[in-house]
C-alpha cells in the first residue's frame, strides 16, 4: 500500500496526504448484519452537560463489529473482502465461516481476498491465525493481543502496530509491546499472527481545518491564550510561555507520573517503556 500526494491547486490539496483506496479496498458498503448505528454525544454526557470539550459534528458513522476474540476454534474461514473502517485506523476484513458465520477482524499485512485463516490451539502460527501465545514461536510479530483469556483483544490494534513475542516464563509470555515495555502475558490469552495493516496511515496528513472537523474534532484553544481564571497557564503581559505545562486542573502535564505505584498489574511488568 502507499499514499496520494496532490498537485497544489488549492491550500487544502498542498499538503494533503492520504491513503489509497483502489486496488486495496475491495468493497465499498459493509455488511449489514454487522453493523450497528452509533451515537455521536458531542463532548455530552448522560445529563446532557458538556464534560469533554472540542469534540461535536463530524459525519454520521455506522459501528462495525469486529470479532477481537477469534474464538470459533477449529472452523476455517475464507476472507471475502478487505474493507474501509470509518472508526479506527486499521483496514477490516469480511471472513465466511465454513458454518455460515459471518465477522469482520483486523486485517493484517499480507491478508488477501480468498485467503483461509483458522483460530485455535493447534493451527499454524501463519498470518491472519489466531492461537495462544504459548503456541507461537518466539520471534514471531503479533497483534490484537488480549491480557486475559476470553476477554477480547485489547492490545497492538491500530495501523501499522505489532508486539513481538520475546520470551517464555513457564505459564506466562513475554511480550515487547508497541510502547517498548516488555511485559508477561497468560500463555493461554490469544493473539494473532502479523503486523496490522495501513501501515502507512502514521504518513497521512489532512491538508485543512475542515478535514479534522469531518471526524468530529472541533477546534481546540491552548491555555497561554487564556484568561488566568480559565487556565493556570494563562494571562501575563504581552506574549508568555505559560510556566511549567498543565492540564485545566493544574497537574502537570510532561513528567507528573499518573500510574498508581500499588498497581496489581505493575508485577507483570518486566521493563518500562522508554520515554
Amino acid at each position: 500500500m502507499a499514499v496520494r500526494k496532490f498537485k497544489p491547486t488549492t491550500p487544502g490539496q498542498r499538503h494533503k496526504v492520504i491513503g489509497v483506496f483502489k486496488g486495496v479496498i475491495t468493497a465499498t458498503t459493509p455488511e449489514k448484519s454487522l453493523t450497528v448505528g452509533k451515537k455521536s454525544t458531542g463532548g455530552r454526557n448522560s445529563s446532557g452537560h458538556l464534560t469533554t470539550r472540542y469534540r461535536g459534528g463530524g459525519h454520521k458513522r455506522r459501528y462495525r463489529l469486529i470479532d477481537f476474540k477469534r474464538n470459533k476454534f477449529g472452523v476455517p474461514a475464507v476472507v471475502k473482502s478487505i474493507e474501509y473502517d470509518p472508526n479506527r485506523s486499521a483496514r477490516i476484513a469480511l471472513l465466511y465461516y465454513v458454518d455460515g458465520a459471518k465477522a469482520y477482524i483486523v486485517a493484517p499485512n499480507g491478508l488477501e481476498v480468498g485467503q483461509q485463516v483458522v483460530s485455535g490451539p493447534e493451527v499454524a502460527p501463519e498470518v491472519g491465525n489466531a492461537l495462544p501465545l504459548m503456541k507461537i514461536p518466539v520471534g514471531t510479530v503479533v497483534h490484537n493481543i488480549e491480557l486475559r483469556p476470553g476477554q477480547g483483544a485489547i492490545m497492538a490494534r491500530s495501523a501499522g502496530t505489532f508486539a513481538q513475542i520475546v520470551s517464555r516464563d513457564g505459564n506466562y509470555v513475554v511480550v515487547k509491546l508497541p510502547s517498548g515495555e516488555t511485559r508477561r502475558i497468560l500463555g493461554t490469552c490469544m493473539a494473532t499472527v502479523g503486523v496490522v495493516g495501513n501501515s502507512e496511515h502514521s504518513l497521512e496528513r489532512s491538508g485543512k481545518a475542515g478535514r479534522t472537523r469531518w471526524l468530529g474534532r472541533r477546534p481546540h484553544n491552548r491555555g497561554v491564550v487564556m484568561n488566568p481564571v480559565d487556565h493556570p497557564m494563562g494571562g501575563g503581559e504581552g506574549r508568555a510561555s505559560g510556566g511549567h505545562p498543565r492540564s485545566r486542573t493544574g497537574l502537570y502535564a510532561k513528567g507528573l507520573k499518573t500510574r498508581s505505584p500499588k498497581k496489581a498489574s505493575s508485577k507483570y511488568i518486566v521493563e518500562r517503556r522508554k520515554k
